[in-house]
């Protein structure tokens, strides 16, 4: 069993300490720094975090929105290709290895967490990918940096929700192509989105509710 490493010592090395380097089930182009003991690495990770104050560790687990999306672009090319690229709340990075691995010109994958953000490096790589991370809040930057924004598992929260809501609005009127990955997440606002993709995506029980979750890939309209 991988015993968690204290945190505020090297961001780098304690991902490396308490995952594996390892291919998502849906997803098996890119490779990811995973947790290998869903629950018991979550419960012990989080403990560590939480005495720094940092959020739990979201970037050690493939999440269904996010396997999606990048199973969508690589099997769809076209939709970043020659594109400068957002990946919104990242996570581990995997959409946004994903999205140059299909031909994207530039990638951003943001995250306000530092852990996030070492491990979407750590990430970007292992799969030979060059992925900028960063710390900035584009919600409350001007529209139109991007050509393309990707996004998966955002709507799970309320006020996270209608503020993503807002500044995707922002970008929509821009002209940036907008795409979201997600399994049926609580504030998923369905009236402004057209589905372009349904997959069985698997994932960890102990963290889902399920082993398999029915996600969809969806194209926000105006």
């Amino acid at each position: 069993m991988i015993e968690p490493r204290p945190a505020s010592l090297d961001p780098a090395g304690f991902i490396r300490a308490n995952t594996v380097l390892q291919a998502p089930p849906h997803v098996p182009e890119v490779r990811l720094h995973l947790a290998d003991e869903a629950m018991s690495l979550w419960e012990r990770t989080e403990e560590a975090l939480e005495e720094l104050g940092l959020p739990p560790p979201y970037w050690a687990f493939a999440w269904a929105g996010g396997q999606a999306i990048a199973r969508y672009v690589l099997d769809h090319p076209e939709v970043v290709r020659d594109k400068r690229v957002l990946d919104f709340a990242s996570g581990s990075g995997i959409v946004a290895i994903a999205a140059m691995q299909a031909g994207a010109t530039a990638v951003t994958a943001t995250e306000i967490d530092i852990f996030a953000r070492t491990a979407i490096a750590l990430n970007a790589a292992a799969n030979g990918v060059s992925v900028t991370a960063s710390g900035a809040d584009v919600t409350a930057a001007p529209a139109g940096a991007f050509d393309v924004v990707l996004a998966g598992d955002v709507f799970y929260e309320k006020p996270m929700a209608e503020r993503v809501l807002a500044w995707l609005e922002r970008e929509l009127e821009a002209g940036t192509v907008v795409l979201v990955g997600d399994p049926g997440r609580s504030y998923l606002p369905k009236d402004r989105l057209e589905a372009v993709a349904e997959y069985r995506v698997p994932v960890i029980r102990a963290i889902e509710d399920s082993e398999v979750k029915h996600t969809r890939v969806w194209r926000f309209r105006r």
